[in-house]
Formats: C-alpha cells, structure tokens, sequence
C-alpha cells in the first residue's frame, strides 16, 4: 500500500485537499492537519488524513456522477462482513450519521486508515495463502446469512460465459477491422490477442465441461483482486472497497484472489502448493461450500481468464484509461491462464486428494 504521507505544514494537498478538509471539518468534526496523496483508486481519488490529534483517516472522494446509492450499499455490506469478524476498516460516519458526505460538489467516505500495510500485488507467499484462505472463507460464511437473502445455485457456464465472450471479442475485432491498431502498441497486442482468443474459445469451452453443473452464488466481496487485499506481514490486514451486493460464484471469488495472475507468474512453479493451503484454510473457515466446488477453483479462474476481454477492450471503449500498470496487468491476466491451464490437471489433483 503506497502514499503520499502527509506534511505537518500542509493542510490542503491543493485545491481538492482544501475542499476535503472543509468537509471533514463541516460533516464529521473532523480538524485536518494534514492531506496528503492515499493510493490511487480505479475511479476514486483518495486520501490520507491527519487530524490535529494524530489519528488517521482514509478518504474517498468520489467524481461527478457516481452511483451513490451503489456505493453506500457497497460501504453496508463492508460493514456486515466487519460485524461477522472480518477484518474491514470501520467507516466513520457523519454527525448525522452517514457514510457518504457530500456538500461543495464533493462526496467524500472516510474510514479508519490501516497502518503498516501492504497490499498483495507482489503475489503470495509463505504463511499468507493460509491466511488469505482463512480470510476469504470467513467472508463467504459471514456474507452467506446476509439478511438480503441466502446462496442459491446457477449454472456454471453463467460464472464463465462462453458465448458471451465470444460476442464481445468479435465485437471488437470488428471495430479494429476498419482500422487496425499499430502492431507495436498495447492495443495491437490486444488486437491479436483478441483473434487468438476467440480462436481457442472452443477449447475452453470443452475444458469448462468438466465443471460442477451449478455453482454456489452469494453476495461476496466482488472486487476481491490484490490491490484490494491489504497484508501486514503473514496476516490479513483488511479487506477494502467492496462492491454493491451481487451474488456471485463464492469458488470464483476464492480463484480470483488465491490464483491472482499476479501471484500465479510469480511462483509458476510452486502455485499448486499454495493453492492447496489456501483451500484448506478456506475450507476450515467455511465448511459450508461443496467440496467439488473446491476442487474446481482452478478450472473456474483459468476458464474465467479464458472468456474475459478485458482489458483487451480498454484500448477500443476507454483508452484514456490505460496505464503502463494496466497494460502489464492484462499481458499478465493471459499469460497467467497458459499456466493455470498447463497446471490444471495436477492442481485439481492435489485438491481432490486433500478434500475428497
């Protein structure tokens, strides 16, 4: 977890840090001594605060046109998993008691800041896949009694969508076809990529045959990728920026995280190992989800991979978002799925001899 930690002397981190502190001081009492720069968010802009006691703050401040409702559900379901022993950080409510503030044109959230953490985008290791295991099997035990309704089962092809992601991917072809991206560049990569995808869909489509027929989907995390995973050492440190509630697959959701392509290039040869302790730990925390489930969390993320466009898409619909960092991160999501691929056979293996 990086930042700009803030000065003493500096109050305002400029024209948006001086708008932040006035509605912190205006809505919840707050009295910033310092703002400074927090990790850079997907959508948001971020900040870290200082009030003049010493405590610090996270801040969120979100853009014009954000689905506010969305992200206030967002913030309650965080706040649900918190009260079932998560570790999420407590959102500090307004003097009026809400999570979000807006005034000024700005809408802000502000959460208790975790010190002394980083996030999991160097991969795992060590005793942090049985941590994360354990935290993520927490999550999906305590997310399973959320009052807004019980797991139910869906069909697998809904968690990867074969005939969906065909559709996508000749879309885009079919918007390069008039004018083809220069070879050289992210988006020509992406270009042939696409082709090569598509090219091979039928092969994902037989290896996602041998999937449970349904799946078990509940509400869960739905953004749970590494940069939202915050670790301290071999512990889970938090869990941060949950999405609105949506039932998704809970096997998904573990593959997303334990087999993140970050994770799976940076130990081609040892993810099988890891993968089984992170199952375990997941499975002792949340007995609940079918073994056989378990067992096909790797084919559910390399299948996943498998049938995604992005960010092969980002390029075409919103190339203003691409970023040196998202670049790497797609060239990492497609080599990532030739490995779990290559690894399938033995990783299913290992999991069926350690759950079956």
């Amino acid at each position: 977890m990086t930042f700009t930690e803030p000065r003493s002397a500096d109050v305002s981190a400029g024209p948006d840090g001086t708008a932040v502190a006035g509605v912190l001081a205006l809505r919840y009492r707050i009295a910033a001594a310092a703002v400074g720069g927090g990790p850079a968010g997907t959508v948001t802009r971020n900040y870290l605060v200082e009030d003049r006691e010493g405590r610090r703050w996270f801040v969120k401040s979100y853009p014009p046109g954000t689905d506010l409702a969305g992200e206030r559900e967002a913030l309650a379901l965080g706040e649900a998993a918190r009260a079932g022993g998560v570790p999420v950080p407590a959102v500090l409510r307004t003097v009026a008691g809400e999570v979000i503030a807006s005034g000024g044109g700005l809408s802000v959230s502000v959460a208790e800041y975790v010190a002394d953490a980083e996030t999991a985008e160097g991969g795992l290791s060590g005793g942090r896949w049985a941590a994360v295991g354990e935290a993520v099997g927490l999550l999906h035990r305590v997310l399973a009694g959320h009052p807004a309704g019980p797991p139910r089962h869906v069909p697998a092809r809904e968690v990867c969508d074969v005939e969906r992601a065909g559709r996508r991917l000749r879309e885009s072809l079919g918007l390069w076809a008039a004018t083809p991206p220069p070879a050289e560049s992210f988006a020509g990569w992406a270009h042939r990529t696409a082709a090569r995808r598509l090219d091979v869909l039928p092969e994902v489509a037989a290896r996602l045959d041998g999937l449970p027929a349904t799946l078990t989907a509940q509400f869960v995390h739905g953004d749970l990728a590494s940069p939202n995973l915050l670790l301290r050492g071999p512990s889970v440190a938090a869990l941060i920026d949950f999405r609105p509630p949506r039932r998704r697959s809970a096997a998904w959701e573990l593959g997303r995280i334990v087999l993140d392509p970050r994770t799976v290039l940076a130990c081609p040869d040892n993810w099988i190992p890891g993968l089984a302790r992170a199952v375990d730990a997941y499975r002792a925390a949340n007995p609940g989800l079918p073994a056989e489930e378990l067992v096909a969390v790797p084919r559910i993320t390399a299948g996943y991979l498998g049938c995604s466009v992005y960010p092969l898409s980002v390029p075409l619909h919103d190339p203003a978002a691409l970023t040196p960092a998202l670049e790497a991160y797609g060239r990492a999501r497609h080599e990532a799925a030739t490995v779990l691929w290559e690894g399938l056979e033995e990783a299913e293996g290992a999991l069926r001899d350690l759950l079956l």
